[in-house]
């Protein structure tokens, strides 16, 4: 019988090359995202043989970003969105505009007029969201606070593309070949209408989706059919992504985010997260696949300097821009390099802006070819520049008197403030991690009157923290300059309140170096984390699911005798 073949040949095509590629990556102890990539150029029309569906291909790329966005905002709430407005609106709002600057000038060094050149730096400015997700996960960040700026980050550089999408056909029919003759003034209503579109959607989301979203979810699992509960998932997580394109103009990546994100409030969003992984990540190899199928080689080969200058503005010139803002913002070293790192790399923004100018006749397709060698490149060498964050903070420390300066920010923040009550910093608790346990260990401490010290690297809780009279500093507690500030050498106990107990260790080395008497409690997920942590004695280890079934089986035990005794008591 006659089948439809070209969505499947694409699909499996991509998916077998993918794995064998991927996986002779990953014996060359190379990244498997290189793998990908280069499947993807073997299934692409510069190489002979068969050539993949480039169409489908990219809608599929769409699905594995809508999918990944979607999952981010199921471990993303709107408080975290706000904690990091400080950070992630400046910043992003900077680093696209030095970024489009630097990809203007070298455009314009190329020959092109200058709206075709800032058309071309501005997709030089954005990052890839799956790249960039998929470098938070691999280093298990994507739940700490430099996770969040980054994601922060990444939705505002969403938002100003929706933006710059929309305002692109009318600059293309101004200024464009063909296009049709539109009055300038025109372009401020555009405009307008744009951003009213954009409020409204986050508006519906925040007032029907926060309420409605969750209440759907949790009216499926109770069915108890586990193939229904996935379906409503990813037909939530899809549906309102093309909703939001459709009806607000808003980019399928921005729908999804929400969706996910209002999607949290519901009791099942962990579930949620689980059942939508495998298909997040077979999508996500797909974008990397269709990355790899838009280079032609004869660019590399014809144009080696203008691909260098484009591959230096991306690597080298957003990492150092988004790197110095950050610090200049106020944030430690190891933050301000991570943003750096994974602002380093262009991905599907990009393509969509380029695709989109060429239509209206305001960028030639050399200039395309430009941004997907810069886009092939800076992706297959961005985990390199991840790599290097460790050894750049030890020359830093160990070589620089300027850099160990910058390092020790003047940030009032970070430091406590002369007029703090010294009895407040003698055997006081040294809380790390502010967040939902944080919180409310500070709050028992509070009414027992117990003294305590918070270190968190959310300036704005700290700030508010500093408001309501409660010593607390900002900062990495891994160093040690932190952890000085609050005081450990005088503490009694300190307690690592953060989710991600990775740097647990490094945390009590400092801690017992300053204050070998130190007691240490540690807070983990994880049995086997919980287990080494045990066995090499760094103090008491709390595991959130052990503590959970003690507490429910003191309440058992508890309401059993209660009705046994009241039995016997009948008799």
């Amino acid at each position: 019988m006659p089948h439809e073949m070209s969505l499947i040949t694409t699909i499996a095509a991509s998916l077998a090359l993918a794995t064998l590629f991927g996986f002779s990556a990953a014996k060359l102890r190379l990244p498997p995202m290189l793998g990908y990539l280069f499947a993807g150029f073997v299934l692409g029309p510069a190489t002979p043989g068969f050539d993949a569906d480039l169409v489908l291909a990219s809608q599929l790329a769409e699905i594995g970003i809508m999918l990944m966005m979607f999952g981010v905002g199921l471990h993303f709430s709107i408080e975290d969105l706000l904690d990091v407005k400080r950070v992630a609106i400046p910043g992003a709002l900077v680093q696209i505009t030095l970024s489009t600057t630097l990809g203007a000038i070298i455009g314009h060094h190329f020959g092109w007029p200058w709206l075709t050149a800032i058309v071309f730096g501005l997709s030089l400015s954005v990052a890839s969201t799956v790249v960039l997700l998929r470098a938070l996960e691999s280093r298990h960040l994507l739940d700490t606070h430099t996770g969040r700026i980054a994601i922060g980050w990444l939705v505002v550089e969403d938002v100003v593309m929706v933006l710059a999408l929309v305002l692109l056909p009318h600059l293309g029919d101004l200024f464009g070949d063909g296009g049709t003759a539109m009055p300038r003034a025109a372009l401020g209503p555009a405009l307008a209408l744009t951003l009213l579109k954009l409020v409204a959607f986050v508006a519906l989301m925040l007032v029907v989706g926060k309420r409605l979203l969750p209440r759907l979810l949790w009216m499926v699992g109770g069915t108890g059919s586990r193939e229904l509960f996935t379906l409503t998932v990813i037909a939530i997580a899809l549906g309102v992504a093309f909703g939001a394109a459709k009806l607000f103009d808003v980019s399928f990546a921005l729908g999804a985010f929400f969706a996910g994100m209002m999607m949290r409030e519901s009791e099942l969003s962990h579930r949620a997260a689980e059942e939508s992984l495998p298909l997040r990540d077979a999508f996500a190899v797909l974008f990397f696949v269709s990355v790899g199928m838009l280079l032609d080689p004869a660019t590399l080969v014809n144009q080696p300097l203008q691909i260098a200058a484009v591959v230096a503005i991306i690597l080298f010139g957003k990492m150092l821009i988004a790197t110095i803002t950050v610090r200049l913002l106020g944030y430690p070293l190891n933050t301000a390099l991570t943003m750096g790192a994974g602002d380093a790399q262009i991905g599907e923004f990009s393509f969509i802006l380029c695709a989109l100018a060429i239509s209206e006749d305001l960028m030639p397709e050399s200039a395309r070819q430009l941004v997907v060698a810069g886009a092939l490149l800076s992706i297959a060498l961005n985990p390199l520049l991840f790599k290097a964050i460790a050894p750049i903070q030890a020359w830093v420390r160990s070589n620089s008197r300027i850099a160990r300066y910058m390092e020790q920010s003047a940030d009032p923040l970070a430091e406590l403030p002369m007029s703090t009550d010294q009895r407040l910093l003698t055997d006081q608790v040294v809380i790390v991690g502010f967040g939902r346990v944080g919180r409310r260990l500070a709050e028992r401490l509070r009414v027992e009157g117990i003294p305590f010290v918070v270190a968190d690297q959310n300036r704005e809780r700290i700030e508010a923290l500093r408001a309501a009279g409660v010593p607390a500093v900002t900062g990495d507690a891994t160093d040690p300059a932190t952890l000085i500030q609050a005081h450990v050498a005088r503490a009694a106990m300190m307690v690592i309140a953060l989710p991600d107990s990775l740097d647990a260790r490094k945390m009590i080395d400092v801690a017992k170096l300053l204050n070998p008497k130190i007691q240490c409690v540690v807070r983990t997920h994880n049995d086997d984390e919980a287990e080494l942590l045990r066995a090499e004695r760094v103090g008491e280890v709390f595991m959130g699911e052990q503590e959970l079934a003690r507490a429910i089986g003191e309440h058992v035990v508890t309401k059993m005798q209660a009705r046994a005794a009241a039995t016997i008591d009948v008799i």
